[in-house]
């Protein structure tokens, strides 16, 4: 069974940086996609970053250049180092892990069957 347990969430001011981490559970953890996601109050869940087994690196255009995406296989763990951050970064982030090793980094949200509980990030003006 896959478990992903999220944390590192809080409140930062404007322009501060957070790094949240995604502990998971369950084998061959380096053969998958693993992505980062967030729902803001009132809005639908959006995707962040996405990571490849290989390393390969996706964002979203409203991240790109302020977060990054890494992960250690070793220790079963991806991370999202969050810069520069702005007070609409304000959401619930997820991280998540794709059904199969064949999906990639363009994989749908639909793809995605595993999902942690999430962590708060607060960003205040």
């Amino acid at each position: 069974q896959v478990q992903l347990v999220e944390s590192g969430g809080g409140l930062v001011q404007a322009g501060g940086s957070l790094r949240l981490s995604c502990a998971a559970s369950g084998p061959t953890f380096s053969n998958y996609t693993m992505g980062w996601f967030r729902q803001a109050p009132g809005k639908e869940r959006e995707f962040v970053a996405a990571i490849s087994g290989l390393g390969r690196l996706r964002y979203a255009d409203s991240v790109a250049g302020r977060f990054t995406i890494s992960r250690d296989n070793a220790k079963n763990t991806v991370y999202l180092q969050m810069n520069s951050l702005k007070t609409e970064d304000t959401a619930l982030y997820y991280c998540a892990r794709v059904s199969a090793p064949w999906w990639g980094l363009l994989a749908p949200m639909g793809a995605y069957d595993y999902w942690g509980q999430g962590t708060q990030v607060t960003v205040s003006s």
